[in-house]
């Protein structure tokens, strides 16, 4: 039976590229907007709704969500989360050919948006075509859900979750992206942490006062530097009362997990450009680290003047801009309520907070039916035993459309160490479409034999 599907995927190999060339050829740069937006989710619907499925739009503040539904053999389905939304392609100087040309060299395509996220939106949908060609169906349902607004923070994803939860039930979630690590084993992720991006902004002089009345004048820029002091002490410990009451600490299974990945800490190091790691000494420790403990990083600090030529003089305000990475069980309003009863605590309460963004982690445990069909679908397509990370270190929106209804998530998908995602020269391997689209139509099999 899935013999025949693979069959169908390789003879329609060129028909599946030539139609990923043509939706990266569609610019849909989110944070430009504009009419391109409203095409490329024309575009995605058409399709979709080409392969068999029932689609809606659902309009949001911004860009359309696209919803698909087809029926499967059993009551078992399976929901596919991607996003059509690009990155800037900017800076164009290092791109060595046309961002949206989706030119195919060597083996690679190369394109905005070809590995984050469209080659495996696309994976997804033609895994549901080859079914429908072999076997007249896939042998599980399957629910598209396809937003434009990932790559700007995906605003409306939780009030579009919770408006069509009754639509959006699944018995398991294969989430947009994963890759293959520079050997060629594939990587999947069993959850995401959690984000609190927030600024604070503190504020002197009614307006930009000349430094001569430093003595006398409040500056708003040591006020926040005595401010973020507290906050953190130098064995990177977040120094706020109550932050780390709701974690859970990772169990034993949780960390033979990570001790079976590959990780190499001196390539990483070299990478990074640094000497050693914070806190960690160890494989084990960074893993951990990265995997199961929150992180609070300061993006940037701005307020009054900069450079050789700057003016000598007190800033009206200054600002910083950072972000809370929290982990299961922390939560966004939390986070924001603790940091404000902190600096009020210390005697900043007239610190500004403002929460930017957030979502709340989620993670789904390793013996879920749905990680034990897409580990044994991976050695069937690959041949090999996948890496399955516990968690990813980075975070998105999955909390808001698994973690609210409950639904397990795992993340896997057609990128390779080289891909570049959000960089020049963004790029697949065809090779990996391929074998991504036969990953995802394997895994709706081995989904529905599971008892």
């Amino acid at each position: 039976m899935l013999n025949a599907v693979f069959k169908t995927i390789d003879d329609r190999r060129d028909d599946y590229v030539t139609q990923l060339q043509t939706l990266c050829r569609q610019p849909s740069v989110g944070a430009h907007g504009g009419e391109q937006m409203a095409r490329t989710a024309d575009m995605v619907e058409g399709m979709v709704r080409k392969v068999g499925a029932e689609t809606v739009q659902f309009p949001t503040k911004s860009f359309p969500i696209v919803f698909g539904e087809v029926p499967g053999k059993s009551e078992r389905i399976i929901s596919c989360y991607n996003h059509y939304d690009v990155q800037p392609p900017e800076p164009l100087g290092p791109w060595t050919t046309d961002p949206f040309g989706a030119e195919i060299r060597d083996g690679l395509m190369f394109a905005r948006g070809v590995a984050d996220d469209k080659g495996e939106l696309l994976a997804r949908v033609f895994a549901v075509d080859a079914w429908r060609r072999t076997h007249g169906q896939p042998p599980v349902g399957v629910k598209f859900v396809f937003e434009g607004n990932e790559e700007t923070g995906s605003p409306d994803l939780l009030a579009f979750a919770r408006k069509h939860s009754d639509r959006l039930q699944a018995d398991g979630c294969i989430w947009e992206y994963g890759d293959k690590d520079p050997v060629g084993v594939p990587q999947m992720y069993l959850g995401l942490k959690g984000i609190c991006v927030v600024q604070l902004r503190a504020r002197g002089p009614a307006s930009d006062t000349h430094s001569m009345w430093g003595p006398v004048v409040p500056n708003p820029m040591w006020r926040l530097v005595w401010a973020l002091h507290t906050l953190k002490t130098p064995h990177d410990h977040i120094a706020i009362d109550g932050f780390y009451d709701r974690v859970r600490a990772p169990t034993p299974t949780d960390l033979a997990a990570l001790k079976k990945l590959p990780f190499d800490e001196g390539g990483w190091r070299e990478k990074h450009g640094i000497t050693s790691f914070v806190e960690a000494d160890t494989k084990l420790e960074v893993l951990r680290r990265l995997n199961f403990e929150p992180a609070l990083s300061i993006h940037g600090i701005s307020g009054g003047g900069t450079g050789r030529k700057s003016t000598t003089s007190i800033p009206a305000t200054a600002t910083v801009k950072m972000d809370f990475r929290l982990v299961p069980n922390q939560r966004v309003d939390d986070t924001v309520r603790l940091l404000r009863a902190h600096l009020d605590r210390k005697g900043f309460g007239d610190i500004e907070v403002e929460l930017f963004s957030g979502s709340n982690p989620t993670r789904t445990a390793l013996d879920d039916p749905l990680v034990v069909a897409a580990v044994r679908s991976a050695r069937i397509v690959y041949g090999i035993e996948p890496a399955v990370h516990p968690s990813s270190a980075g975070s998105g929106p999955m909390y808001d459309l698994c973690g609210t209804l409950g639904t397990p998530v795992i993340s896997l998908g057609i990128a390779h160490a080289g891909s570049n995602f959000h960089g020049p020269d963004e790029n697949i391997r065809l090779d990996d479409f391929i074998l991504g689209i036969k990953h995802v139509a394997a895994m709706f099999l081995e989904f529905a034999n599971q008892t």
